[in-house]
């Protein structure tokens, strides 16, 4: 039951933000009784955090290994973020980043969990075998891309899209660093 409510809030923080989570909401949306969620969930924020922490132990599954070869975490980070296939001119689709950033905006206890498993990725990027600053350039332009998709900022769209892709895939060519 925990996964459909979370499910329902997920879709109302795509349909109307962080202010469309509400208790009730998310139990007629979930299909449960507001006791049932409130069993799993104490409160708005309980649902708000759930949903984010759901979210990057998602992405957190498709990232490799401490062992990975140098520049595969980066690549991964890139393949789990930017699709190949350009989005849709409308942005439709569902999109787990766009959905994190919205939780995150429910206020600082939820962008905590965010932040510290930011900072815990951040480490792995530095440490992924990649000349100082490719990885966090990499991170930069994926949240780039992220922020601009979510608040329609001129999100790259179709052979733009491929492009900037590709550029960015061009700074994960596995080189030594400087310490080898």
């Amino acid at each position: 039951m925990r996964d459909e409510i979370l499910d329902a809030v997920e879709r109302l923080l795509v349909k109307g933000g962080v202010d469309a989570v509400r208790l009730d909401a998310a139990a007629a949306e979930a299909g449960v009784s507001k006791g049932g969620l409130l069993h799993h969930f104490p409160s708005k924020l309980a649902l708000v955090q759930g949903v984010v922490r759901r979210l990057v132990d998602r992405f957190e599954a498709v990232l490799p290994g401490p062992d990975a070869p140098p520049g595969a975490f980066t690549r991964a980070w890139l393949d789990a973020s930017i699709p190949l296939a350009a989005p849709d001119e409308d942005g439709a689709g569902p999109s787990a980043v766009p959905v994190a950033l919205l939780a995150a905006a429910g206020g600082p206890a939820v962008l905590d969990v965010l932040q510290e498993r930011y900072r815990a990725w951040q480490a792995r990027l530095d440490q992924d075998g990649l000349p100082p600053g490719v990885s966090s350039l990499v991170r930069m332009a994926v949240d780039g891309w992220w922020t601009a998709r979510l608040l329609g900022l001129a999100p790259p769209q179709g052979a733009d899209h491929h492009r900037l892709r590709a550029l960015v895939e061009d700074l994960i060519v596995a080189r030594p660093t400087e310490d080898e």
